[in-house]
Protein backbone atom coordinates (compact mmCIF):
# COMPACT_ATOMS: atom_id res chain seq x y z
CA UNK A 1 0.00 0.00 0.00
CA UNK A 2 0.68 3.35 -0.71
CA UNK A 3 1.93 5.57 1.99
CA UNK A 4 -0.49 8.89 1.74
CA UNK A 5 -1.26 11.60 4.89
CA UNK A 6 -4.70 11.88 6.78
CA UNK A 7 -5.62 14.83 4.47
CA UNK A 8 -4.39 12.60 1.43
CA UNK A 9 -6.54 9.87 2.40
CA UNK A 10 -9.80 12.08 3.25
CA UNK A 11 -9.64 14.13 -0.30
CA UNK A 12 -8.81 10.39 -2.29
CA UNK A 13 -12.16 9.24 -0.55
CA UNK A 14 -14.46 12.46 -1.71
CA UNK A 15 -12.47 11.96 -5.33
CA UNK A 16 -13.00 8.49 -6.18
CA UNK A 17 -16.76 8.92 -4.72
CA UNK A 18 -17.42 11.39 -6.81
CA UNK A 19 -16.31 9.58 -9.57
CA UNK A 20 -18.31 6.16 -8.99
CA UNK A 21 -21.59 8.24 -7.86
CA UNK A 22 -22.92 11.68 -10.34
CA UNK A 23 -25.31 12.57 -6.95
CA UNK A 24 -21.97 13.39 -4.45
CA UNK A 25 -21.13 17.17 -4.68
CA UNK A 26 -19.25 19.14 -2.21
CA UNK A 27 -20.46 22.86 -0.76
CA UNK A 28 -18.89 24.89 1.77
CA UNK A 29 -16.70 28.09 2.36
CA UNK A 30 -13.25 28.67 0.29
CA UNK A 31 -13.90 24.31 -1.05
CA UNK A 32 -13.09 25.34 -4.65
CA UNK A 33 -10.34 27.18 -6.09
CA UNK A 34 -8.78 27.49 -2.57
CA UNK A 35 -8.78 24.24 -2.07
CA UNK A 36 -10.14 24.42 1.72
CA UNK A 37 -9.10 25.97 4.68
CA UNK A 38 -6.41 23.34 5.05
CA UNK A 39 -6.16 22.06 1.85
CA UNK A 40 -8.33 18.45 1.85
CA UNK A 41 -10.90 19.34 -0.97
CA UNK A 42 -7.59 20.81 -3.42
CA UNK A 43 -7.81 19.66 -6.84
CA UNK A 44 -11.57 18.52 -6.41
CA UNK A 45 -12.72 21.73 -8.29
CA UNK A 46 -10.44 21.56 -11.20
CA UNK A 47 -11.54 17.74 -11.92
CA UNK A 48 -15.15 18.30 -11.03
CA UNK A 49 -16.01 21.33 -11.95
CA UNK A 50 -18.16 24.52 -9.86
CA UNK A 51 -21.33 22.30 -10.52
CA UNK A 52 -19.68 19.97 -8.15
CA UNK A 53 -17.89 21.75 -6.19
CA UNK A 54 -19.38 24.69 -4.42
CA UNK A 55 -18.06 28.00 -2.77
CA UNK A 56 -21.08 28.92 -0.47
CA UNK A 57 -21.22 32.35 0.96
CA UNK A 58 -19.82 32.72 4.95
CA UNK A 59 -23.05 31.49 6.15
CA UNK A 60 -23.00 28.16 8.29
CA UNK A 61 -26.90 27.70 8.05
CA UNK A 62 -26.83 28.17 4.47
CA UNK A 63 -24.47 25.41 4.02
CA UNK A 64 -25.99 22.86 6.14
CA UNK A 65 -29.40 23.79 5.64
CA UNK A 66 -28.44 23.45 1.48
CA UNK A 67 -26.83 20.16 1.96
CA UNK A 68 -30.12 18.75 4.10
CA UNK A 69 -32.38 20.04 1.86
CA UNK A 70 -30.07 18.40 -1.71
CA UNK A 71 -29.88 14.87 0.43
CA UNK A 72 -33.66 15.01 1.09
CA UNK A 73 -34.07 15.05 -2.39
CA UNK A 74 -31.72 12.06 -3.67
CA UNK A 75 -27.91 13.71 -3.75
CA UNK A 76 -25.26 12.99 -1.74
CA UNK A 77 -23.58 16.42 -0.17
CA UNK A 78 -20.67 16.47 1.44
CA UNK A 79 -20.40 20.16 3.42
CA UNK A 80 -17.25 21.29 4.77
CA UNK A 81 -17.72 23.75 7.94
CA UNK A 82 -14.63 25.87 8.50
CA UNK A 83 -13.82 24.62 11.94
CA UNK A 84 -16.12 23.00 14.24
CA UNK A 85 -16.23 25.77 16.37
CA UNK A 86 -18.67 27.92 13.60
CA UNK A 87 -21.46 24.88 13.88
CA UNK A 88 -23.87 26.92 16.11
CA UNK A 89 -25.03 29.12 13.26
CA UNK A 90 -26.10 26.08 12.14
CA UNK A 91 -27.06 24.10 14.91
CA UNK A 92 -31.03 23.95 14.02
CA UNK A 93 -30.31 23.00 10.46
CA UNK A 94 -28.45 20.23 11.77
CA UNK A 95 -30.57 19.24 15.04
CA UNK A 96 -33.59 19.75 14.11
CA UNK A 97 -33.96 19.21 10.63
CA UNK A 98 -31.34 16.78 9.21
CA UNK A 99 -31.31 14.82 12.58
CA UNK A 100 -35.29 13.89 12.47
CA UNK A 101 -36.32 14.09 9.21
CA UNK A 102 -36.00 10.60 8.49
CA UNK A 103 -37.73 9.53 11.84
CA UNK A 104 -40.47 12.00 11.52
CA UNK A 105 -41.68 10.70 7.92
CA UNK A 106 -41.78 7.75 9.20
CA UNK A 107 -38.89 6.37 7.43
CA UNK A 108 -39.67 7.45 3.91
CA UNK A 109 -37.29 10.09 3.76
CA UNK A 110 -33.58 9.70 3.82
CA UNK A 111 -30.76 12.34 4.16
CA UNK A 112 -27.43 10.44 3.13
CA UNK A 113 -25.38 13.76 3.66
CA UNK A 114 -22.12 14.49 5.24
CA UNK A 115 -20.99 17.48 7.58
CA UNK A 116 -17.46 17.43 7.80
CA UNK A 117 -15.35 19.47 10.43
CA UNK A 118 -12.50 20.03 11.90
CA UNK A 119 -11.59 20.26 15.17
CA UNK A 120 -9.07 20.58 18.13
CA UNK A 121 -6.36 22.38 19.31
CA UNK A 122 -2.37 22.11 18.90
CA UNK A 123 -2.45 24.89 15.93
CA UNK A 124 -2.77 27.98 18.35
CA UNK A 125 -5.89 28.82 16.89
CA UNK A 126 -6.89 29.75 20.32
CA UNK A 127 -10.54 29.53 21.95
CA UNK A 128 -12.73 29.95 19.20
CA UNK A 129 -11.26 27.72 16.40
CA UNK A 130 -9.92 24.67 18.64
CA UNK A 131 -13.08 23.39 20.49
CA UNK A 132 -13.84 19.30 20.60
CA UNK A 133 -16.98 19.32 20.50
CA UNK A 134 -18.37 15.57 19.49
CA UNK A 135 -20.43 15.18 22.84
CA UNK A 136 -22.98 17.92 21.53
CA UNK A 137 -23.72 16.03 18.09
CA UNK A 138 -23.70 12.39 20.03
CA UNK A 139 -26.36 13.59 22.05
CA UNK A 140 -28.68 13.84 18.99
CA UNK A 141 -30.65 10.93 18.29
CA UNK A 142 -30.43 10.43 14.24
CA UNK A 143 -26.87 11.61 13.78
CA UNK A 144 -23.99 9.51 13.37
CA UNK A 145 -20.67 10.80 14.58
CA UNK A 146 -17.27 10.01 13.00
CA UNK A 147 -13.45 10.65 14.36
CA UNK A 148 -11.03 8.51 12.58
CA UNK A 149 -7.28 8.81 13.69
CA UNK A 150 -5.18 7.60 11.08
CA UNK A 151 -5.14 8.17 7.41
CA UNK A 152 -6.21 4.32 6.47
CA UNK A 153 -9.58 4.74 9.03
CA UNK A 154 -9.79 8.59 7.76
CA UNK A 155 -10.28 6.96 3.75
CA UNK A 156 -12.13 3.90 5.10
CA UNK A 157 -14.78 5.80 7.29
CA UNK A 158 -15.44 8.68 5.05
CA UNK A 159 -16.48 6.58 1.95
CA UNK A 160 -18.87 4.92 4.36
CA UNK A 161 -20.39 7.96 5.72
CA UNK A 162 -21.03 9.48 1.85
CA UNK A 163 -22.36 5.97 1.34
CA UNK A 164 -24.40 5.99 4.27
CA UNK A 165 -28.47 7.27 3.87
CA UNK A 166 -28.07 9.18 7.07
CA UNK A 167 -26.42 12.46 8.16
CA UNK A 168 -23.02 11.42 9.39
CA UNK A 169 -21.12 14.43 11.25
CA UNK A 170 -17.32 13.46 10.38
CA UNK A 171 -14.95 15.02 12.60
CA UNK A 172 -11.06 15.40 11.63
CA UNK A 173 -8.53 16.42 14.53
CA UNK A 174 -6.47 19.51 12.32
CA UNK A 175 -3.39 17.89 14.01
CA UNK A 176 -3.70 14.96 12.18
CA UNK A 177 -3.76 16.11 8.74
CA UNK A 178 -0.43 15.57 8.25
CA UNK A 179 0.25 12.01 9.62
CA UNK A 180 1.68 9.39 7.47
CA UNK A 181 0.04 6.15 7.18
CA UNK A 182 -0.46 3.00 4.35
CA UNK A 183 -3.87 3.41 2.28
CA UNK A 184 -5.05 1.72 -0.10
CA UNK A 185 -5.09 3.56 -3.49
CA UNK A 186 -8.56 1.61 -4.53
CA UNK A 187 -11.45 2.18 -2.41
CA UNK A 188 -12.61 0.57 0.51
CA UNK A 189 -15.00 1.27 3.59
CA UNK A 190 -15.09 0.77 7.22
CA UNK A 191 -17.93 -0.06 9.08
CA UNK A 192 -19.09 2.62 11.26
CA UNK A 193 -19.72 1.54 14.79
CA UNK A 194 -16.89 -0.82 14.89
CA UNK A 195 -14.13 0.10 17.06
CA UNK A 196 -10.43 -1.00 16.58
CA UNK A 197 -8.13 -2.76 18.75
CA UNK A 198 -4.90 -0.31 18.11
CA UNK A 199 -2.85 -2.43 20.65
CA UNK A 200 -3.24 -5.54 22.50
CA UNK A 201 -2.89 -5.82 26.19
CA UNK A 202 -3.82 -7.72 29.29
CA UNK A 203 -3.30 -5.11 31.98
CA UNK A 204 -5.48 -2.17 31.53
CA UNK A 205 -8.25 -0.73 28.56
CA UNK A 206 -7.81 2.56 27.45
CA UNK A 207 -10.28 4.22 25.42
CA UNK A 208 -9.03 6.98 23.18
CA UNK A 209 -10.54 9.13 20.62
CA UNK A 210 -8.61 11.13 17.57
CA UNK A 211 -5.36 12.21 18.24
CA UNK A 212 -5.89 10.97 21.79
CA UNK A 213 -5.15 7.50 20.56
CA UNK A 214 -1.68 8.37 19.45
CA UNK A 215 -1.32 9.92 23.09
CA UNK A 216 -3.06 6.95 24.03
CA UNK A 217 -0.35 4.57 22.09
CA UNK A 218 2.71 6.85 23.67
CA UNK A 219 1.71 6.23 26.73
CA UNK A 220 0.93 2.47 26.08
CA UNK A 221 4.66 1.76 25.53
CA UNK A 222 5.61 3.90 28.60
CA UNK A 223 4.10 2.05 30.40
CA UNK A 224 5.15 -1.03 28.80
CA UNK A 225 8.48 -0.19 30.09
CA UNK A 226 7.69 -0.36 33.83
CA UNK A 227 5.65 -3.78 33.41
CA UNK A 228 1.74 -2.79 32.44
CA UNK A 229 0.84 -4.08 29.17
CA UNK A 230 -2.25 -1.40 28.29
CA UNK A 231 -4.85 -2.51 25.34
CA UNK A 232 -5.67 0.49 23.50
CA UNK A 233 -8.96 0.69 21.92
CA UNK A 234 -10.02 3.57 19.38
CA UNK A 235 -13.86 3.89 18.89
CA UNK A 236 -13.76 5.33 15.68
CA UNK A 237 -17.37 6.07 15.94
CA UNK A 238 -19.07 7.62 19.00
CA UNK A 239 -22.81 7.11 17.23
CA UNK A 240 -23.41 4.26 16.64
CA UNK A 241 -20.98 3.16 19.63
CA UNK A 242 -19.14 -0.14 19.76
CA UNK A 243 -19.54 -1.08 23.25
CA UNK A 244 -19.21 -4.50 23.37
CA UNK A 245 -15.32 -4.37 22.18
CA UNK A 246 -14.89 -1.96 25.01
CA UNK A 247 -16.65 -4.55 27.42
CA UNK A 248 -14.74 -7.45 26.15
CA UNK A 249 -11.49 -5.44 26.92
CA UNK A 250 -12.40 -4.76 30.14
CA UNK A 251 -13.65 -8.14 31.21
CA UNK A 252 -9.60 -9.09 29.98
CA UNK A 253 -8.23 -6.40 31.99
CA UNK A 254 -10.59 -5.27 34.48
CA UNK A 255 -9.51 -1.80 34.43
CA UNK A 256 -11.00 1.22 32.07
CA UNK A 257 -9.36 4.62 31.54
CA UNK A 258 -10.94 6.95 28.87
CA UNK A 259 -8.92 9.77 26.97
CA UNK A 260 -10.42 12.36 25.13
CA UNK A 261 -9.10 16.33 24.42
CA UNK A 262 -13.00 17.96 24.74
CA UNK A 263 -13.16 19.18 28.29
CA UNK A 264 -13.59 16.35 30.52
CA UNK A 265 -16.83 18.03 32.10
CA UNK A 266 -19.85 16.53 30.10
CA UNK A 267 -17.77 14.73 27.37
CA UNK A 268 -18.60 11.27 25.73
CA UNK A 269 -15.86 9.89 28.42
CA UNK A 270 -18.61 10.21 30.83
CA UNK A 271 -20.92 8.14 28.93
CA UNK A 272 -18.69 5.48 27.66
CA UNK A 273 -17.79 5.30 31.60
CA UNK A 274 -21.73 4.82 32.91
CA UNK A 275 -22.51 2.09 29.72
CA UNK A 276 -19.26 0.05 30.99
CA UNK A 277 -20.45 0.62 34.29
CA UNK A 278 -23.41 -0.68 33.87
CA UNK A 279 -22.95 -3.85 31.99
CA UNK A 280 -19.19 -4.81 33.33
CA UNK A 281 -18.97 -3.41 37.15
CA UNK A 282 -18.75 -6.55 38.90
CA UNK A 283 -15.29 -7.01 36.28
CA UNK A 284 -13.49 -3.94 37.23
CA UNK A 285 -10.77 -4.17 39.85
CA UNK A 286 -10.58 0.16 40.60
CA UNK A 287 -12.83 3.01 39.66
CA UNK A 288 -13.20 4.11 36.11
CA UNK A 289 -11.43 7.07 35.58
CA UNK A 290 -11.72 9.22 32.44
CA UNK A 291 -8.68 12.20 31.55
CA UNK A 292 -10.20 15.45 29.50
CA UNK A 293 -8.89 19.01 29.28
CA UNK A 294 -9.79 20.92 31.89
CA UNK A 295 -13.35 23.16 31.96
CA UNK A 296 -11.57 26.31 30.54
CA UNK A 297 -11.88 27.73 26.54
CA UNK A 298 -8.47 26.75 24.70
CA UNK A 299 -5.86 28.81 25.30
CA UNK A 300 -3.86 30.96 22.43
CA UNK A 301 -0.89 31.05 24.66
CA UNK A 302 1.55 28.29 23.68
CA UNK A 303 2.37 26.95 26.87
CA UNK A 304 -0.64 27.38 28.39
CA UNK A 305 -2.34 25.57 25.12
CA UNK A 306 0.47 22.54 25.77
CA UNK A 307 -0.82 22.42 29.35
CA UNK A 308 -4.52 21.81 28.25
CA UNK A 309 -4.09 19.44 26.11
CA UNK A 310 -3.65 15.85 27.60
CA UNK A 311 -0.75 14.57 27.43
CA UNK A 312 0.76 10.95 27.71
CA UNK A 313 2.22 11.56 31.66
CA UNK A 314 -1.19 12.34 32.48
CA UNK A 315 -1.86 8.63 30.86
CA UNK A 316 1.00 6.78 32.73
CA UNK A 317 0.02 8.93 35.81
CA UNK A 318 -3.81 7.63 35.93
CA UNK A 319 -2.87 4.37 35.06
CA UNK A 320 -0.46 3.99 37.48
CA UNK A 321 -2.91 5.58 39.96
CA UNK A 322 -5.74 2.79 39.07
CA UNK A 323 -3.34 0.34 39.79
CA UNK A 324 -2.38 1.61 43.33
Amino acid sequence: MATKTYLQALNEAMRQEMERDPEVFILGEDVGQFGGCFGVTQGLFETFGEARVKDTPITESAIVGAATGAAAMGMRPVCEIMFVDFIGVALDQLYNQAAKMRFMFGGKAKIPMVLRAPQGAGIGAAAQHSQSLEAWFAHVPGLKVVMPSTPYDAKGLLIAAIRDDNPVVFLEHKILYGIEGEVPDEPYTIELGKAKVQREGNDVTIVATAAMVHTALEAAEQLAADGIDAEVIDPRSLTPLDIDTIIDSVKKTHGLLIVHEAVRKGGVGGEIAAQVAEQAFDFLDAPIMRIGAPFTPVPFSPPLEKAFIPDAGAVVGAVKQMRG
